[in-house]
């Protein structure tokens, strides 16, 4: 009875985490719908037990609030550059430019299932990787279920750096660490599983036989990803290194013998460039690339936009139980820095220069808008109340609380297990985003408690959340109905799961040998 009672606290501080995970894994509940009800659980839970009060409440949900809009104005615009790019089908012609450019069947598969998948993610994310790479696999004679596994499997390792940068933005927002400081160890883990990612991709497809190719091709993207998050440009990492690979595989493939694909004949890439299309989505992301660019390493210019800055300060907050929260500063907007600014004007300038093309319609506008809406809008629900559950949490003594219990049962071996964490939170919340935002705060608690650099295990962290995004049934199922596997899931994760636990355990060592060089 004493183990109970001594159990309970740490239960009752799970439980609104418990009740997320439970109602999307179980019931398959979207983050829209398991998020507020997870936040309901978790203001009953505070207020009867952890001494919430209505200043706690608000404090805390405003500075929730603040964070959200932070990572959404990323969100909104890059999926709307998406979009208008989408629907000019500029995304269509990057492919067809691809089919027509790597004259190796072997080269062209692990290349689409890997490095253009990660381009993809690092463009929008949300599934869009695999919605339109898998039926390109199945044309080109892939089993459907494996083109969906090996596509799960091959974006993974792109995922916190993609979606221009949302994922690793929510994680130094969620955390407070400075995005400088967390990117070499998050960069050095996701060049880990790049490569772990490309070689479980080849082996799906039968390609096995090509790992010296790999190991190649995923030291370029690992470099090109890790230099790119080292200099600031987050938001490009992902998208720069799928390039790099796409690049580097068009040269590769004119050394091999051509097997060609059994969808299209090899032909000149050289005319698809005269498209507008493609023209359109080679100026919107290589322009985009270069101001962001321009506004990272430009010194005199960034120290000229840096000051345009909005900031709300807040006051000290205690709970009943006395757990205090200090005064201080909330998300700073730096409205001319911030990412959504450069992608905004980057996806208004595209429309534009597709209308004097005369590519797209003037109604393409609104299409781009209402396709925005259908994917922005359920996931910023889910944005919102997941956020705002985690600082509820966090300024009630929760998060704190979890943290002792886990580092006390664990101790020095915690990060062994910190990459499966992120894991966990991703295949059953079907995001890298949520699972970071339940288990940010409580990997860096539970760092320093252990007297370990927080920056490892949130790197472990965010680098398990990646890899559990070819596992999220979420994810899957988007990639299923493309291919006409509706109900048929299960069949791909079961090729998925064992690349995903086994690498999440291999980033859990090199976590703790990195902990132990560390001390």
């Amino acid at each position: 009875m004493s183990i109970a009672n001594h159990a309970m606290p740490y239960l009752l501080a799970a439980l609104p985490i418990l009740i997320v995970l439970a109602l999307m894994l179980l019931l398959h509940w979207g983050g829209q719908r398991a998020g507020p009800a997870g936040w309901i659980a978790g203001v009953a839970v505070a207020a009867f037990t952890f001494g919430l009060t209505p200043q706690v409440l608000w404090v805390s949900q405003l500075k929730g609030l603040l964070l959200s809009l932070y990572v959404l104005a990323v969100l909104w615009p890059a999926l709307l550059l998406y979009n208008v790019v989408n629907q000019a089908g500029g995304i269509r012609a990057l492919a067809r430019a691809l089919e027509r450019a790597i004259g190796d069947r072997g080269m062209l598969l692990i290349v689409m299932a890997w490095a253009f998948s990660g381009l993809l993610e690092g463009l929008a994310g949300f599934g869009i990787p695999i919605a339109v790479v898998a039926p390109m696999l199945v044309s080109l004679g892939v089993a459907p279920v494996m083109a969906v596994a090996a596509v799960a499997v091959g974006h993974s390792w792109s995922v916190t750096f993609g979606d221009m940068g949302v994922i690793f933005q929510t994680l130094t927002a969620v955390t407070g660490l400075d995005g400088a400081s967390l990117a070499p160890a998050a960069a050095g883990l996701l060049g880990l599983a790049c490569l772990a990612c490309g070689l479980a991709a080849a082996r799906l497809l039968g390609e096995g036989h090509r790992w010296p190719l790999v190991f190649l091709l995923a030291l370029l993207m690992a470099v090109t990803q890790g230099t790119l998050a080292l200099a600031g440009l987050t938001p490009l990492a992902a998208l720069g290194a799928g390039m790099v690979g796409v690049l580097a595989g068009v040269v590769l493939s004119s050394l091999l013998p051509n097997i060609p694909s059994p969808s299209l004949p090899l032909s000149p890439a050289l005319p698809l460039l005269r498209s507008p299309a493609l023209q359109g989505a080679l100026l919107s992301y290589g322009g985009l690339m270069l101001l962001m660019g321009a506004i990272a390493l430009i010194q005199p210019l960034r120290a000229a936009i840096n000051p345009v800055v909005w900031q709300m300060n807040f006051p000290a907050v205690v709970t009943l139980t006395g757990f205090v929260t200090p005064a201080g500063p909330g998300q700073a907007f730096r409205v001319l820095v911030h990412p959504g600014t450069s992608i905004f004007l980057v996806a208004v300038l595209s429309y534009s220069w597709y209308r004097r093309t005369g590519h797209c319609s003037s109604g393409s506008w609104r299409g781009a808008l209402a396709a925005t809406w259908r994917s922005a809008a359920p996931s910023s629900a889910g944005i919102l109340a997941m956020v705002g559950l985690a600082a509820l949490m966090d300024h009630c003594g929760m998060t704190l609380l979890l943290a002792q219990g886990l580092s006390a049962l664990m101790g020095a071996a915690f990060p062994l297990v910190s990459p499966s964490v992120g894991v966990l939170g991703a295949f059953a919340t079907g995001s890298n985003n949520n699972s970071n935002v339940l288990f940010g705060q409580l990997q860096k608690s539970a760092a320093i408690l252990l007297a370990i650099d927080p920056r490892i295990l949130l790197a472990a962290q965010t680098a398990g959340g990646s890899l559990g995004s070819m596992l999220a049934p979420a994810k899957i199922i988007v990639g299923c109905s493309t291919v006409g596997l509706k109900g048929r899931d299960g069949e791909v994760l079961r090729h998925t799961l064992p690349y995903g636990v086994l690498i999440g355990l291999a980033l859990g060592v090199v976590a703790w040998l990195l902990t132990a060089l560390s001390r």
